[in-house]
């Protein structure tokens, strides 16, 4: 697996599967961007209470696409600018995310009304 080029916007696979993950529908609940990757902590050792970083979020951060707001309870991931260009362009892609799957995020980031604007026009 080619880990992607750190100073790429480009998302690696990880990186997608981690989003799509995140940004999939769960329990009937539609998540948002805007409310950030909510994250786990360390309860016992020499990390308590920091934020446990999964693989791909923490290339996500390496590579400056998301940053972590651990002042919250529990610890969020939030996009960059960078990172949002990175994910309007992964969500603008129907081959790499679903364009009725991922809806709501699409409207979201706009997509779709760029789209809708678009095809009026």
């Amino acid at each position: 697996m080619r880990k992607a080029d750190p100073t790429s916007p480009a998302l690696s696979r990880a990186e997608r599967a981690y989003i799509r993950q995140e940004l999939d529908e769960l329990l009937g609940a539609l998540p948002t961007v805007a409310e950030g990757f909510q994250l786990k902590t360390w309860r016992t050792g020499l990390r308590t209470g920091q934020p446990k970083v999964p693989p791909a979020a923490k290339s996500l951060l390496e590579r400056r696409l998301m940053r972590v707001d651990a002042t919250l309870y529990p610890p969020r991931l939030f996009f960059t600018r960078k990172g949002l260009v990175a994910l309007r362009w992964f969500m603008g892609d129907k081959r790499l995310a679903d364009p009725q799957k991922f809806a709501h995020i699409r409207r979201e980031l706009g997509i779709d009304a760029e789209h809708e604007h678009a095809a009026r026009d």
